[in-house]
């Protein structure tokens, strides 16, 4: 490896899939204000995630629908006015 290019602050950090609940240990540079204890006793920074290998649908083989803050009805409400709209029965006997 080049030297001077790779972080050298890893430490150990738990990731926590909140969908289903899985986490693991692993080390990481990334930055965290939560910590939660793990298995051994001892507090690890917390990184929340919403999807990992326990809940996507490749790895699953399942379907699972994960609809985190509503986007899916913001998405709909925000694009609603460009739907279809089915022609009223006056526009169908003008023509």
């Amino acid at each position: 490896m080049k030297k001077g290019i790779h972080p050298d602050n890893y430490r150990f950090v738990v990731f926590k899939d909140f969908s289903t609940d899985y986490s693991f240990l692993s080390r990481s540079t990334a930055p965290s204000k939560e910590t939660i204890k793990w298995e051994d006793g001892k507090e690890y920074p917390l990184i929340k995630l919403e999807i990992s290998n326990m809940s996507h649908p490749f790895f699953t083989g399942k379907m699972k629908f994960v609809d985190t803050a509503g986007r899916i009805d913001k998405f709909n409400k925000k694009y609603k006015k460009f739907s279809k709209k089915e022609p009223s029965s006056e526009e169908k006997a003008g023509e």
